[in-house]
Order: C-alpha cells, then sequence, then structure tokens
C-alpha cells in the first residue's frame, strides 16, 4: 500500500490560490502569464491521492501548459458563482469543464456552502413547508438531506428534483455564456464502491441534461470510470493510514490516464 507516513490523516497534494479566489486548487501554482489551458471540476479534475491528476497528464500529451483548477468539494454553484474564476477561464485558450453533480446548489428548497458545496446550510422557508414531518437540525451534508427526503417515497420528492435538474441546467447554461473561449465538457461517471454501485448524488444527471448544455460547447466527452475500490487501483495511490475509506472513493492513476488520453485526443481533433 502506498501510504503517506509524514501525516496519518492528510494526503500529500500542495494546493493554491490564485487571485481573489478563496478557492484552493490543486497545486503548485502556476503563473498566468503566458497561454494555458484551464480545467475546471471537483475531486477528480484535482486528483485527490494521486501524483499526477489528468490536467498534468494532458499537459504532457499535448504539450501545452494546462492548469489545474480542480477544487475540491466544487459544485454548481462554486463553478457558476465564483467571479475570480470566470476571469482565469477567460483567459485561457481552451476550458475543459469537468460537469458537476446536481446536488451541489443552493436553490428554493435549501442554501449550501458558498465554497463547499457539499455542505447544506439551511433549508429554505418552502422546504420545511413542503416537509413539516422532516426534523432538518442533525442534517449538514446535501447527500444526507436527499437520502433522508427520498426516503418518504411520496410525491413530494419529484418537486425537489426538478428544482434541482432545472437549476442545474438554468446556471451552467448562464455560466458557459460567459465564457470566452472554446469549452470541452467532460462527463464522468464515477462508479462508486461495489457495496453502492449507485452514484454518488442521489439525483443523476442524464443525457437530456448534458444535452441542453452541448450547444454552447466546442466538444464532449463522456465515460464511465470507476473508483479505485472497484478498479483495485487503491494500491497505486497514495494517502494517509487512516484514509484508506476516502481513498476507495476516488479514481486512481490508470484511470487518469484513461481520460488525460481521451481528453488529447477530442483536443488535437479541434485543432484549437
Amino acid at each position: 500500500m502506498s501510504y503517506q507516513s509524514i501525516n496519518a490523516e492528510r494526503s500529500a497534494e500542495t494546493t493554491c490560490c490564485y487571485g481573489s479566489s478563496k478557492l484552493r486548487f490543486r497545486g503548485p501554482q502556476r503563473a498566468l502569464n503566458s497561454p494555458y489551458l484551464a480545467c475546471l471540476g471537483g475531486e477528480e479534475t484535482f486528483g485527490r491521492f494521486v501524483e499526477s491528476p489528468f490536467p498534468g497528464l494532458l499537459e504532457r500529451r499535448l504539450d501545452r501548459r494546462c492548469l489545474n483548477l480542480g477544487s475540491l468539494f466544487c459544485g454548481v454553484e462554486v463553478l457558476t458563482q465564483e467571479a475570480a474564476l470566470l476571469d482565469i477561464v477567460n483567459r485561457s485558450d481552451i476550458c475543459i469543464m469537468q460537469m458537476p453533480g446536481v446536488l451541489g446548489q443552493s436553490n428554493r428548497f435549501y442554501r449550501v456552502h458558498p465554497r463547499r458545496n457539499d455542505r447544506f446550510v439551511a433549508p429554505t422557508p418552502e422546504l420545511i413547508a413542503l416537509y413539516p414531518d422532516v426534523d432538518f437540525t442533525d442534517i449538514h451534508f446535501v447527500r444526507h438531506l436527499l437520502t433522508r427526503l427520498r426516503a418518504h417515497s411520496d410525491a413530494r420528492f419529484e418537486l425537489v428534483e426538478q428544482e434541482l435538474r432545472k437549476g442545474w441546467i438554468e446556471k451552467l447554461s448562464t455560466f458557459l455564456g460567459k465564457v470566452r473561449p472554446p469549452v470541452v465538457l467532460l462527463d464522468l461517471e464515477v462508479e462508486d464502491c461495489a457495496l453502492d454501485t449507485s452514484s454518488r448524488d442521489s439525483i443523476m444527471r442524464d443525457a437530456s441534461m448534458i444535452g441542453a448544455l452541448k450547444p454552447q460547447c466546442t466538444a464532449s466527452i463522456s465515460l464511465r470510470v470507476q473508483a479505485s475500490g472497484v478498479s483495485d487501483e487503491i494500491e497505486d495511490m497514495l494517502f494517509g493510514t487512516l484514509q484508506q475509506p476516502v481513498a476507495e472513493h476516488m479514481i486512481g492513476p490508470a484511470t487518469h490516464r484513461i481520460i488525460a488520453e481521451s481528453l488529447a485526443r477530442t483536443i488535437r481533433d479541434l485543432g484549437v
């Protein structure tokens, strides 16, 4: 097993900030005064527990600078509301955007943390009125919230689901309308641990949602990949001795190589 023994609780990745943004991106920090490709995304783009995430591998394949703007816990809210991030993207030659999950967005039913979009901040009065039988005081994460709501197995959940799907399309469409360079959409469907092969989100992106964004993009790639707990890449990952349960839900180095090669072929074909 490839452990980082220096700190049992923290992995070895460095993080950095750019400009006025308070977000922590995968390091090391890169200069913004020369041409680059911008890689936006969450934990897969960040490359948690791997030495060389796919943005770095893509840089070597294309021989072009690739800025890793992957940020842990990044969702729709971060991608669409962080003005400093949009500025960095608009200075790039190409934007590669990993599709975020559906849950990490504030909406008319609940609010999420502005930078840690996995965190449930509070229900809105509309959600409280819709679910008067639910106690929200012990819920801290959006996935837990949606699991709790879905457990009631009635038509109310459909209203929440429709709100999230609609908001996902509208917010990302508005964001893409502000992006000046060509955009390559990266849709990663991650098969998680063997005990739960369902999506990490209780509400999946579907083809119609991706299709709604495609007209604003130059190209799109859809890949079904496996977390290391399924693919057996756990042996090739770098993590502290207490972090294996988390590492099993991340993609491994071989999967990052597959993603980089797929992106490289697409970008070469674009001739941008």
